[in-house]
């Protein structure tokens, strides 16, 4: 439910110290950029601006450069503009040990038949041998994400670069996937599998789906957005079979938007959405030969409709797959190893919970496929487990009072697990090892002089890792790193002309701090002050909340350009504070998580009231007459909770794309935490803005896309009739044809932030009184 404010953010640091060397050779491997954006003409460059955040681009990150990894980790490669062809990129590849670098694939190599230009790289994968390289172009948005577009394979033996999909339309396939040999290709395209033969480009369909309400190898709209499905298919480890999802949406009801800026007329777009409490689509899994023929299904007892397969893999070879199979209120994940000949299949492992079970990542495994790890919170923490084949013996590898962020790397060799946690500071996130037979003591080796929030991608052979670095107001560092001793090689991306723009804006200082609203409980939050903040006068208080179990805001890394907005904000004289209430997905143990259940809304409003009241009382520098909330997707809904149920506390609320009415969200996200709605319908309705509308008071500000797919606008027009019937004054923004993102077209995002800046400009003054 979440999609702006928890939208994956470039992550990392403070500049490292570098020999001129050292940061010559980054600056070649970056391809920076001569001519970056700069500070418009006459623009103070001591003051930001919604201009100067969302309309220059002279504040944005720059990424890894398409980083990879070759399979037996021995090199990377990396997107660097070429030397030859303006505007083009050349795919290099370097040895992290002595820096060797050399160009792979020129960009003169990736010219089609004909054409004048070389492709626009939006992703690329190299087969296993290194022959061939499959690249992604012309992408088109799919839900989420530009999931669609055209494939293209170039062999580097003999320079042939072909165009994959046969008499396919234009942009029309999604998820090709080399096979482990590099011989083949296999994607979707129509709703249906396909395998192209690359040395004669033969075409093969796999399955022909019967009905229009039949997806084979991906997915319909709530596994993708609430399980992260997409690629839903898998080839076998010797490339013989392909293990795909099939989902059938035959009798859910169907959600329609309206396309009003296409013509005369408006279009209407439909598309199975099934709401709380309402018919799922069925799904399930089967295997299937690459060169074609019968299905092989996995046999599964009980409705299909009534459970979810959230994940699916091949089960360390080619004879078996595993699953991951949840029933419908989600507070049991059955493991099930599934016979890839016969479809039989067998239960190893169940996972169950009171609240929800949270679905854990595909089994690594290990010993040739003897046992796998695997994260569970069966002993209150999030932590790894190493579980037999069979399922009969569940060892715990990382024990204490802490949670396990994530599995990093894997050394079976040497005997490691890498992992990330935060023990001591739940905004933050560092690397840490331990045995893979559970003896001894853990090690952090994140150093200890970087705080913030560290991600890494290790390489193959376990020797390398890139590493990503940054903390609050600090952009990404991002670096190749030795392991274990974590030490530095090379800099990929530093963002220093970013990092530049950013050391001449007048300073406001930032902390993090803890809030005590009672009872024990201590909620994590963070603030920007003005710049010359003077405690003796009274500042507004501008709160920036999501609050739902789909993500945080009081984390410790780089925010982009809400963070950007944030401090201009406080530049302009507010104090901007965010709080992270019990039920957010922090690393603070089980209960801290599921402690919600049921009470989605209620509960979370609750803990934000009391800890602006605890700040009233703990700093007499906060103007209790001016104090504001804000938020998107779940923070929206929070927003409206918070002015609703508590209307002597906010004065202003600014909601964008929220959810009014908890039974207008999808089953898979609303039911896990709120259970079925005729089981608990007080939840659904105390726990719905909605419910409390007649109690606003204050001024509110309400923003939506017209095209939202996930937030639908019904729950906008819902929420403005029943203002409406209560005679409240508000006021509301309809973006049309735009999405949850409220992003597309021109100019969206600037409109956009100049609104919410001028709508609590002026009804929520900045500065001191």
């Amino acid at each position: 439910m979440t999609d702006h404010d928890q939208a994956e953010l470039h992550r990392a640091g403070p500049l490292v110290r570098r020999g001129l060397a050292t940061l010559i050779a980054a600056v070649a491997l970056l391809g920076c950029r001569a001519g970056a954006p700069v500070a418009p003409e006459g623009e103070d460059p001591g003051r930001l601006t919604v201009d100067r955040i969302f309309g220059t681009g002279e504040l944005r990150t720059e990424g890894s450069g398409g980083a990879r990894w070759w399979p037996d980790g021995g090199e990377y490669t990396l997107l660097e503009p070429s030397r030859s062809l303006e505007g083009a990129r050349d795919v290099v590849s370097i040895d992290p040990a002595t820096g060797h670098r050399h160009v792979v694939v020129p960009a003169e190599s990736l010219i089609p038949p004909g054409g004048s230009a070389p492709l626009s790289i939006a992703d690329y994968a190299f087969s296993g041998d290194g022959s061939r390289l499959l690249v992604f172009t012309n992408t088109r948005r799919v839900w989420r994400r530009n999931t669609r577009g055209d494939y293209w394979v170039l062999d580097l033996d003999d320079g042939r670069l072909r165009q994959l999909g046969g008499d396919a339309e234009e942009a029309t396939l999604m998820f090709a996937r080399l096979s482990p040999a590099g011989d083949r290709v296999a994607y979707v395209c129509e709703r249906d599998l396909w395998v192209q033969d690359l040395d004669d480009l033969e075409v093969h369909r796999l399955t022909a789906a019967a009905a229009e309400t039949i997806i084979n190898g991906t997915s319909d709209w709530v596994y993708e957005e609430e399980l992260g499905l997409r690629c839903g298919f898998r080839w076998s480890p010797d490339g013989e079979r392909i293990a795909y999802w099939q989902i059938d949406t035959e009798g859910v009801g169907e959600f329609c938007l309206v396309d009003y800026l296409s013509g005369l007329y408006p279009r209407f777009r439909r598309f199975p959405y099934p709401k709380v409490g309402e018919r799922n689509p069925a799904c399930r899994v089967g295997v299937i030969s690459a060169e074609g023929g019968e299905t092989r299904w996995v046999t599964l007892p009980g409705d299909s409709r009534e459970h979810y397969i959230a994940r699916m893999q091949w089960a360390a070879g080619s004879e078996e797959i595993v699953l991951q199979r949840l029933n419908r209120l989600q507070n049991e994940n059955e493991v099930v190893l599934a016979d890839a000949g016969t479809g039989a299949a067998r239960t190893i492992l169940t996972e169950r919970d009171e609240a929800w079970v949270d679905v854990a990542g595909d089994p690594t495994w290990l010993d040739g496929g003897r046992s796998f790890l695997w994260t569970s919170e069966r002993d209150g923490w999030r932590h790894v487990w190493r579980v037999s084949r069979d399922g009969r013996r569940v060892d715990l590898l990382t024990p204490g009072a802490f949670d396990v962020m994530g599995i990093e790397g894997i050394d079976e060799e040497s005997g490691w697990l890498y992992y990330a946690a935060s023990p001591e500071n739940p905004t933050q996130r560092y690397l840490y090892r331990v045995r893979l037979d559970g003896s001894g003591e853990a090690e952090r080796l994140t150093p200890m002089e970087q705080p913030g929030t560290h991600t890494y991608r290790v390489s193959p052979d376990d020797r390398w890792a890139f590493h990503t670095w940054s903390s609050f107001g600090a952009p990404p560092l991002i670096e190749l790193v030795s392991l274990p001793g974590h030490a530095s090689e090379r800099v990929i991306e530093d963002n220093a002309g970013l990092r530049a723009r950013l050391d001449e804006l007048e300073p406001c200082p930032s902390r993090f701090f803890r809030i005590d609203i009672g009872d024990g409980v201590l909620l994590d939050a963070w603030c920007i002050e003005p710049p010359g903040f003077d405690p003796s006068r009274r500042w507004p208080l501008f709160v920036h909340v999501y609050g739902e179990p789909a993500g945080q805001t009081v984390l410790d890394r780089w925010g982009g350009n809400t963070w950007l907005w944030h401090r201009m904000l406080a530049s302009r004289g507010y104090l901007v504070v965010s709080v992270d209430n019990r039920g957010t997905p922090a690393p603070r143990g089980r209960e801290w998580r599921k402690c919600i259940y049921r009470q989605v809304g209620i509960l979370a409003s609750a803990d934000q009231a009391a800890a602006t009241r605890s700040l009233l009382r703990e700093w007499p520098w906060a103007d209790p007459e001016r104090i504001g909330i804000w938020g998107w997707s779940g923070g929206g809904s929070m927003s409206l909770n918070a002015i609703f149920r508590h209307p002597e506390l906010y004065h202003t609320a600014m909601a964008v794309a929220t959810i009014s009415n908890q039974r207008f969200y999808d089953t898979i996200y609303q039911e896990r935490y709120m259970g079925l709605p005729e089981d608990n319908p007080e939840g659904y309705r105390d726990g719905s803005p909605i419910t409390f509308a007649n109690q606003l008071e204050g001024n509110l500000l309400i923003v939506h896309g017209t095209a939202d797919d996930n937030c639908h606008y019904q729950s906008c027009a819902a929420l403005v009739d029943e203002l409406i019937a209560h005679d409240r004054h508000f006021t509301m923004m309809a973006y049309p044809g735009r999405t949850h993102d409220i992003r597309e077209g021109r100019n969206t995002t600037r409109h956009l932030y100049r609104l919410l800046t001028r709508y609590l400009e002026e009804n929520l003054p900045g500065g001191p009184r």
